[in-house]
């Protein structure tokens, strides 16, 4: 992925380059002496760029470095804010020229060639002079300690948990049986090596996990090896270490082979011999590729455990053998306090009495993380054991894990974690500390704040919004945020931080001033820089609201985030800089306090859901850098016509009662417009639809559409469907289904409240559509063959309204070769399906719900036939004991005889 513009690494050097580019076009070509002052400048900060990243991959750099590198950032984010107010400043108010080249060029008219010369000159030789400051205070106080990255140095204190004593340990003894039983079972008949991967985030005890097993198991096998990979593995060195510890010989040190002569020497030591290799903390898919090699498949009885923080890597590791995956646990309630009480008390003392809740609300923040427990458990040690001196200690535990050593060794575990990800995304993982403890975050806003601040943005055919779906998956694959709501198609679209991450993350972001956060608790120790880049105010009470108390700078403010509780709502007007702003739901925001916002004319990001506002300002259209624009669940009945201007307006969220302008064509950026209710609209609305060739994403409402209207919005469909159209939802559109629609590039299509009497024809030419949500009134065995035969569908959810009586029958002619997901409701007394064998070779999830049920004549669904099948969900309505219970009881008979042994979740709803 390409850099970010902006990323806590570099500031704003990078968006600081590209306009003093602009500044380098032929309009100033001219003007030598500028031209040479902006050339240099230019060179100098790409310089200073590149250094910043070099640096931005050290864990532990010098004091000096890191003052010099927070100077740079922070004088790049004066530097843009001083362009931007220049160019703001010179040309007319009443001409919105296109960006920023486009003002470079209106200013020329507007001052006259020599004061143009004059007031740029002047503006970049302030900026070369502050850069040179900068630098020249750096070199007089350099220590000449050379940059040198250190990750590899915090390795080996993983080791730390292997040595804990068995007996110390708390809740391991359930993990540890689990494992060794699918190591174990069955191996009198194994002809290969069984394989385990145990998945989890850091710190919760895979490898202490991994060595009780290890120390269990070893002396059953001839050879043994237990071996910590880490993210920048030496290949030559484990391959060595592999070799010296299965064979009892030490090649450690041997200069001899390379990683194929390796390979091969550790693979005929091990063939016909039964091993016991551990392969602890895996980092990349790569390393596993090259370790797996040395493991001979034909060595029957022989054990593998690998660990790993990517679920990527696991599924890797599973893949390559006869393999399981083992998803860690937190510590359960009593394992928790039993750990958390051993490190504090001797067998013989009790909790006091006065101590109890306070350490159960502490319990609460570590959220069974063994590795919090410890360390705040060996914080609290050395504390007076008062309740207040404890719920101190509870109430800041982010200022405790910054400076207290006893914590030392899980804030170098969670480094480890950040260290490893790419620039842009720890920038995204930074951006959570704006974000109050405890918070579902939701999965498409987070990327919009993303897409605003600009960490992210278009690259190739790839969207800004897909590149953060990107970001936002990986981070979830290495454990950094947790999966907080899932849908029922299995997608994550929320999630939370661990309070010990998210504390970790915050104290990296005060330290790079990345973020001020002003809360209760944060009011006096997170307040630390006076100038406030990205502000996030959480559950301040009234008597503490007032932001000037703080005594912070908010003029250089580009992201505010106001949160529930905070009672006082900030003057726009103090926040010429903002590019985002985000007001939480239901908080008291009238339109009085819009008065301001036609004035930020960097704005990109501006969330007013769930507020008191009834309507936006005329002007709104003079936001020429709006990209996203949320105004869902709020008072807003009508659109201003100067809407339509905002030519950079990518998303727009909307209710469905709101009322559009003329001239949507205008708005060409947009990819994501929700939710339309289309007979309010201007006919003008319907048919300038279809002229938007960069919508992505739709959804409308079309309860009470006239005949021409369905017509226009079914013309404007096609025409979108061969543009970059690729997600569709229609809520009430049973009319418009019967058009017959060409929408060949749609991914996603969804209706509800919308009966259609058979599957439409036109459903056959979605060649690339992947999840289909569809209610037909009697499914028939023709709209299965129609359906089958859509060649990348990956989720169908039918929903048959009437059923015919007719007994479904699906099999291996019918395709559905990729299905992964089938969901299949029928309102009828009866649920009459069958699988066939080779059918939906595919489908790893089956979800039935019969909405009427009175009948269990068909009890054999033919699930056996679904080769695949890892879950089975069936919900049954209606009120028949012995009905619903001949149901669940044949479809767990079926579930243990099939090969798979899939999960039966059944749920009854009277």
């Amino acid at each position: 992925m390409e850099a970010a513009l902006v990323s806590a690494a570099t500031g704003v050097l990078k968006p600081v380059l590209g306009k003093l580019a602009a500044l380098l076009g032929d309009e100033y070509k001219r003007f030598k002496g500028v031209h040479k002052e902006i050339k240099s400048l230019t060179h100098e900060l790409a310089a200073m760029e590149a250094f910043l990243l070099k640096m931005s991959e050290v864990e532990n750099p010098n004091v000096q470095d890191k003052v010099w590198m927070n100077e740079v950032r922070e004088l790049s984010y004066d530097m843009e804010d001083a362009i931007d107010d220049f160019m703001q400043s010179i040309y007319d108010k009443d001409e919105k020229p296109d960006g920023f080249i486009g003002k470079i060029k209106s200013s020329l008219g507007k001052l006259g060639k020599m004061k143009a010369r004059h007031r740029i000159g002047k503006e970049i030789q302030n900026l070369k002079k502050q850069i040179t400051e900068v630098g020249e205070r750096n070199s007089r106080y350099m220590t000449g300690v050379a940059i040198s990255n250190t990750r590899n140095a915090t390795v080996d204190l993983r080791a730390l948990s292997m040595l804990e004593n068995a007996s110390k340990l708390v809740g391991i003894d359930e993990p540890k049986a689990e494992i060794i039983k699918l190591l174990t079972e069955g191996e009198s008949t194994n002809e290969q090596p069984k394989l385990v991967s145990i998945v989890g985030a850091g710190g919760m005890g895979k490898t202490t996990l991994a060595n009780q097993v290890y120390q269990d198991l070893k002396e059953k096998f001839e050879c043994q090896a237990f071996l910590s990979v880490s993210r920048n593995p030496d290949m030559i060195n484990i391959l060595r270490i592999i070799l010296s510890e299965v064979s009892g010989q030490d090649y450690a040190t041997t200069e001899a082979g390379n990683i194929q002569q390796l390979i091969i020497k550790i693979t005929n030591f091990l063939a016909n011999k039964r091993y016991f290799v551990v392969v602890d903390d895996i980092w990349d898919m790569h390393t596993w590729d090259v370790i797996k090699r040395t493991f001979p498949m034909t060595s029957s009885g022989s054990i593998v455990i690998t660990t790993t923080r990517i679920h990527d890597v696991a599924k890797s590791c599973h893949s390559s053998f006869s393999g399981h995956i083992y998803s860690i646990r937190p510590l359960n309630p009593v394992h928790s306090k039993e750990l958390f009480h051993g490190r504090l008390f001797n067998s013989k003392e009790d909790l006091p009495l006065h101590l109890e809740k306070v350490s159960d609300e502490i319990l609460k923040k570590c959220d069974g993380l063994p590795l919090a427990i410890i360390a705040i458990s060996g914080l609290l040690a050395n504390r007076e054991r008062t309740e207040d001196v404890w719920k101190q200690v509870k109430d800041s535990i982010g200022c405790a894990l910054e400076r207290n050593p006893s914590v030392e060794v899980m804030m170098k575990i969670l480094s480890l974690s950040y260290f490893d990800l790419p620039p842009y995304l720890k920038t995204c993982l930074l951006y959570f500390s704006i974000f109050p403890e405890d918070s579902f975050i939701e999965m498409q806003s987070l990327i919009m704040r993303w897409i605003g601040e600009e960490f992210i943005h278009k690259e190739g055919r790839y969207t800004a919004q897909e590149i953060g779906e990107r970001c936002f998956n990986e981070l979830l694959n290495r454990g950094l945020i947790q999966p907080g709501e899932t849908n029922e198609y299995g997608e994550v679209k929320s999630c939370r931080v661990h309070d010990i991450i998210l504390d970790f993350i915050v104290s990296k972001s005060i330290e790079e001033n990345f973020v001020t956060i002003l809360s209760v608790t944060t009011m006096a120790v997170r307040t630390q820089s006076k100038v406030v880049r990205r502000f996030s105010l959480q559950g301040i009470e009234e008597q503490n609201s007032t932001i000037s108390k703080a005594g912070l700078v908010l003029s250089h403010v580009r992201s505010l985030n106001v949160f529930e509780g905070f009672v006082e709502i900030p003057s726009l007007g103090e926040f010429r800089h903002l590019r985002v702003f985000h007001f939480d739901s239901y908080m008291p925001l009238e339109d009085h306090h819009l008065e301001n916002i036609v004035r930020l004319m960097q704005l990109r990001y501006l969330n007013l859901q769930g507020t008191k506002i009834s309507e936006l300002p005329e002007q709104i259209g003079s936001l020429g850098c709006l990209e996203i624009l949320n105004l869902r669940f709020n008072h807003v009945r009508e659109l201003p016509a100067s809407i339509v201007k905002l030519e950079k307006l990518s998303h727009l969220l909307v209710d469905d009662y709101v009322k559009f302008p003329d001239g949507v064509a205008k708005m060409q950026a947009l990819e994501t417009l929700e939710d339309v209710r289309a007979s309010i609209q201007p006919f003008d609305f319907l048919c300038g639809l279809g002229q938007l060739k960069n919508l992505r994403r739709l959804q409308l409402d079309l309860i009470v559409v006239w005949e021409d209207c369905n017509k226009a919005i079914a013309s404007s469909l096609c025409k979108l469907g061969t543009q970059n159209l690729r997600s569709l939802t229609i809520y009430k559109g049973s009319s418009l289904l019967h058009e017959p629609l060409y929408l060949p590039m749609l991914e996603k299509l969804m209706t509800w409240f919308s009966v259609v009497p058979e599957v439409p024809k036109w459903v056959s030419s979605l060649r690339n559509l992947q999840l289909l949500r569809l209610e037909v009134d009697v499914v028939k065995q023709d709209d299965i063959c129609i359906l089958g035969a859509l060649p990348t569908l990956l989720i169908l959810h039918l929903i048959d309204v009437t059923n015919s009586n007719e007994k479904l029958r699906i099999s291996g002619v019918d395709g559905f070769k990729f299905l992964r997901i089938f969901m299949y409701v029928t309102n009828s007394h009866k649920l009459d399906l069958m699988f066939a064998a080779g059918s939906m070779p595919k489908l790893e999830k089956l979800d039935l719900s019969c909405l009427h049920i009175l009948e269990a004549n068909y009890l054999d669904f033919g699930i056996e036939n679904l080769l695949c099948l890892i879950t089975v969900k069936f919900v049954a309505y209606g009120r028949l004991e012995g009905v619903i219970g001949a149901i669940k009881t044949a479809l767990e008979r079926a579930a243990n005889t099939h090969s798979n042994h899939p999960s039966v979740l059944f749920e009854r709803i009277q």
